[in-house]
C-alpha cells in the first residue's frame, strides 16, 4: 500500500495541467458572477480611484534652494561712538544671502581695544579677588577676558589680566538701537524640484515686469508670488512684538511648504508660509533671546593693532522647506499603458478570477459545472 502511494506521488509530478474554460449555461450562476463583477468594479472606480485617489503616487523628496536679500538703512546714535549709518552689509550676518541668517537689532560697542594689562570685569565671578593669592599668575579667567597676572587690584576688587583692554563694561540698551529695522524688507527666493516627476517651481512670479518686485509686498490673496516681507510683519506673525524681541534678540522659524497635486492646474501649486518663534522657553525667560560677540580689527598710523568689540543682539531667521507631490491621473494612465504595469486592471482581473472557484463551489452540488471544472484526459 505504501509503495503504491509513493509511486502515485512521484508520478504526479509528471502530469501536465492547463486551464479549462467551461461555459455554464446557468442563469443563477451567471447573474451572481456579473453582480460580483459590478460590485468590484464600483469599488475600484468609486472608492479606490475617485474618492481615495489610489492611482496617485507620492514623492516627499524635495530638492530646494533658498536665496535671501535684505534692504534698508538706519542711523544709530551711541553715546560712546556717536552717529553711525547701518546698511545690509553691516547688520546682516552672514551677508551672502543664505537660508539661515542673523540681523543685528541692538548692540554693546567697546571701541579702541588693544593688547595690554587692565582690570578684569567685576561681572566675571572668577576674576574677583581679595588678595594676590586669588589671582594665580598665568591662569586664564573662567568665562573672562584674559589671563591673570598674579596681582589683585584693590581699586576694583578684581584680578589684573593680560588681554584686550579695556574690557567690555557697557550695559545692554533698554531700547533697541536699530529699532527701525522693523520696516526693513527681506526677499526670500525659494526654488523646489521633485526629481521623480521632474517637476519644478519657484515662489517668485514669472513675469517680464522688472518693477513688480520693487513695489509689491507679500499677500496671501493678492500677491502670493511676491516673496518680499517686512521684518516687523514676520515677527508679528509669530505672535510676538518686534520691538520687544529686538532688545534681547530671538530666533524665528520660516517654514515654506509645497503640497502639489498634478491632478490640478500648475497654478494651483502654491507655497504656504508659516512662522514660529524658536527660542522661547516657557520654564525660563533667561534662555530666551539671541546674542554673540565679534570684533573688527584695524591698525593705527604707527602700525599698532586695535579692535572694536561688538556684543550684538538680534533676530536669527531659519528658513525650512518641506514638500509633497502627488502624481496626476495622466501620469497613472501613461504608466498603466506601459508593459508590465496596470495595477488596478490587474487587481480587478485577479479578484474576478478568484471568484470563479467560490461560485463553482457554491453550485457544485447537484450541478455538472462543479464536476466538469477539473477533468482528466
Amino acid at each position: 500500500m505504501g509503495e503504491l502511494t509513493w509511486g502515485s506521488f512521484f508520478l504526479g509530478f509528471l502530469n501536465f495541467k492547463t486551464e479549462k474554460y467551461v461555459i455554464a449555461e446557468n442563469r443563477k450562476l451567471g447573474i451572481s458572477f456579473r453582480v460580483f463583477q459590478i460590485c468590484v468594479l464600483a469599488y475600484v472606480i468609486g472608492w479606490v480611484l475617485v474618492f481615495k485617489k489610489g492611482y496617485q503616487s507620492r514623492e516627499e523628496t524635495v530638492q530646494s534652494s533658498v536665496i535671501t536679500k535684505l534692504k534698508g538703512v538706519v542711523m544709530t546714535n551711541n553715546t560712546e561712538t556717536g552717529l553711525r549709518l547701518w546698511g545690509p552689509e553691516d547688520y546682516v550676518i552672514p551677508p551672502t544671502g543664505e537660508q539661515v541668517f542673523f540681523i543685528v537689532t541692538n548692540y554693546i560697542e567697546t571701541p579702541h581695544q588693544s593688547l595690554g594689562f587692565c582690570a578684569e570685569s567685576p561681572k566675571v565671578p572668577d576674576g574677583q579677588c581679595v588678595n594676590n593669592e586669588d589671582c594665580a599668575e598665568g591662569e586664564a579667567v573662567v568665562a573672562g577676558n584674559g589671563v591673570k597676572t598674579g596681582l589683585c587690584l584693590n581699586s576694583t576688587g578684581t584680578c589684573e589680566i593680560h588681554g584686550w583692554c579695556p574690557v567690555e563694561t557697557g550695559r545692554k540698551p533698554l531700547e533697541a538701537l536699530l529699532s527701525k529695522a522693523e520696516i526693513f524688507t527681506i526677499y526670500i527666493k525659494n526654488s523646489v524640484r521633485f526629481p521623480k516627476f521632474e517637476f519644478s517651481k519657484s515662489n517668485v512670479l514669472d513675469t517680464g515686469n522688472d518693477s513688480y518686485l520693487k513695489r509689491c509686498s507679500y499677500d496671501n490673496d493678492l500677491h502670493p508670488y511676491c516673496p518680499i516681507f517686512r521684518l516687523g510683519d514676520l515677527v508679528s506673525r509669530t505672535g510676538h512684538d518686534f520691538q520687544d524681541m529686538a532688545v534681547v534678540g530671538g530666533s524665528v522659524g520660516i517654514l515654506i511648504e509645497w503640497n502639489c497635486d498634478l491632478d490640478k492646474d500648475y497654478s494651483q501649486c502654491n507655497p504656504e508660509y508659516s512662522f514660529t518663534r524658536l527660542d522661547m522657553n516657557l520654564n525660563s525667560s533667561v534662555t530666551s533671546g539671541y546674542n554673540f560677540r565679534y570684533a573688527r580689527y584695524y591698525k593705527d598710523e604707527a602700525g599698532e593693532n586695535y579692535r572694536t568689540l561688538y556684543k550684538v543682539y538680534g533676530i536669527r531667521f531659519d528658513i525650512m522647506v518641506n514638500g509633497r507631490l502627488f502624481s496626476g491621473l495622466s501620469t497613472y494612465v501613461q504608466s498603466s499603458s506601459s508593459p508590465g504595469s496596470g495595477w488596478a486592471p490587474q487587481r480587478y482581473s485577479e479578484t474576478c478570477l478568484k471568484a470563479t472557484p467560490v461560485l463553482s463551489w457554491l453550485c457544485a452540488y447537484g450541478h455538472p459545472f462543479g464536476r466538469r471544472t477539473f477533468a482528466p484526459v
